[in-house]
């Protein structure tokens, strides 16, 4: 189960299928596309076992309201940022008292929340206006809010679409840097599972990384060509857009890793949210899964 397009969640699982990479590695992968709440939902009452669009913070937020799940490995760190088209918002601190257009429900827009805090702006004072991802765009292209929170491959697609939208320095290196105690990474989404499947299936999961390593591997290689099958429907020049935007990947954040390799980090991204009471207790060492992926 992932996202819909086009959450990063969506990004990869087009190649794995166009180039079978999942067959390669003995698997015949599905993968059922929902909005963040239904995947929400449907993950953590059991109905999926397994999540292509495990946000780190709605796993640990699981896991604190007694949900037993893992998060496997991670695929993409954290880039987010907030757009506007209006003179009077120039800082994050501007948009006090205006309308932002965000996915509340999301893991990048709860991570928004807290640099926004650590930048010196009062969140509870955004009048949010909450739609579903695939809707952020229309807002930024209509000016239907005063700022709209956003983040890749949404972003890209944006610019692409109108280059005077304006993107607000949201400081997310250096406030991470003195948070974290000098870490650069911020593993943000991968793949979880609920944790009787995990420990009943550490081979499968070995399968799974493999999986998506060989694709995150050729679309960094191939971005023209991975672009098209990402975005099948989009314009010659968005898809060039995209293949920039994978050819860059400092905004993509593509970043494959286990999750215990990177134990600390998970650590640090939780302690984030308790920092913004987005949790009532730090997740447990469970939700970390602790066994090899490769």
């Amino acid at each position: 189960m992932i996202f819909s397009p086009p959450s990063l969640g969506a990004f990869i699982p087009p190649v794995i299928k166009a180039q079978k990479f999942d067959q390669a590695n003995g698997l015949d992968l599905t993968f059922s596309e929902r909005t963040p709440d239904a995947y929400t939902t449907q993950f953590n009452s059991g109905e999926f076992k397994i999540g292509g669009s495990a946000s780190l913070q709605t796993i640990g937020l699981a896991d604190v309201r007694g949900v037993k799940v893992k998060y496997l490995f991670n695929l993409f760190d954290f880039w987010g940022t907030v757009v506007t088209s209006r003179d009077n918002v120039k800082t994050v601190k501007d948009i006090e008292g205006k309308q932002l257009a965000a996915a509340r429900s999301t893991t990048n827009y709860k991570m928004f929340e807290f640099f926004a805090t650590k930048a010196g702006a009062d969140v509870s004072k955004f009048q949010v206006v909450n739609t579903a991802p695939p809707g952020l765009m229309s807002y930024a292209i209509a000016d239907r809010a005063d700022a709209i929170q956003i983040w890749e491959p949404t972003y890209t697609l944006l610019k692409a679409k109108k280059p005077s939208v304006r993107a607000i320095d949201l400081g997310i290196g250096k406030i991470w840097k003195a948070f974290s105690g000098g870490g650069t990474r911020i593993p943000y989404l991968g793949v979880a599972a609920h944790a009787d499947w995990a420990d009943q299936n550490p081979e499968l999961i070995k399968k799974l990384y493999a999986t998506y390593q060989q694709a995150a591997e050729w679309l960094q290689k191939n971005p023209d060509a991975a672009a098209p099958l990402m975005f099948p429907k989009a314009s010659p020049e968005d898809q060039k857009q995209i293949a920039a935007l994978i050819r860059a990947n400092d905004r993509l954040g593509i970043s494959m890793g286990g999750a215990n390799e990177m134990r600390k980090e998970i650590e640090a991204v939780y302690r984030s949210g308790m920092e913004i009471k987005y949790f009532p207790s730090m997740p447990s060492a469970a939700s970390i899964y602790d066994k090899p992926v490769q």
